[in-house]
């Protein structure tokens, strides 16, 4: 697994050994980055269930100015480190400005502090946990964005699975088929916005 654009373009990304983590696909997050486009230069993000990091990371390889890993697994969040100083290195830049936090994503509001609220929201769970806990993690969320309502979140599911988190909508989906990844983008609805 490598990362797929960008300045890193190519350096490859270390995994836990076993299945800890389901990473996200190069196609999948190829993808992804290609319909952010120009949206990521210059973004804050925040990886939740980050595995590898490999959302994040495609993010900092592509521009992104700064963001947090949240992971609970102590061995993945020790690949998400090594995967972090081989991309900065990459780019020929310090790691100030991320951050990897153990933690579950599940409980973790570390985010937003000092202001720093993200633009893009990243979530890539294990997918048995998606259904019972999708709905506390877009409260979350517009809790966290509050002060920047137009931030996305990029969430990964199962083809079968489809979200409708109150207050937001899904206005993109990439991916299709049943048991086949799929990353929905979601928005605030502009009415729940402005309530």
């Amino acid at each position: 697994m490598r990362i797929s654009g960008g300045g890193a373009r190519g350096i490859p990304l270390v995994l836990p050994k076993g299945d800890l983590v389901r990473p996200a696909t190069d196609q999948m997050r190829q993808a992804v980055f290609s319909s952010l486009g120009e949206l990521i230069v210059g973004a804050r993000f925040v990886d939740l269930f980050a595995g590898s990091g490999a959302y994040g990371l495609e993010a900092l390889s592509r521009g992104a100015a700064g963001g947090i890993f949240v992971e609970k697994n102590a061995k993945a969040v020790a690949c998400v480190r090594q995967n972090l100083a081989a991309v900065c290195k990459s780019l020929g830049r310090g790691e100030q400005g991320f951050t990897v936090t153990q933690a579950d994503a599940l409980t973790w509001h570390g985010a937003g502090a000092n202001g720093a609220v993200p633009d893009l929201i990243f979530v890539d769970p294990p997918y048995d946990l998606i259904k019972e806990h999708a709905p506390v993690l877009f409260e979350y969320f517009t809790t966290l964005t509050v002060a920047k309502p137009e931030a996305l979140v990029l969430f990964e599911t199962p083809g079968e699975v489809t979200l409708t988190p109150a207050g937001w909508e899904c206005f993109k989906r990439l991916g299709k088929g049943n048991r086949q990844p799929t990353v929905g983008f979601y928005r605030r609805i502009p009415a729940a916005v402005a309530g």
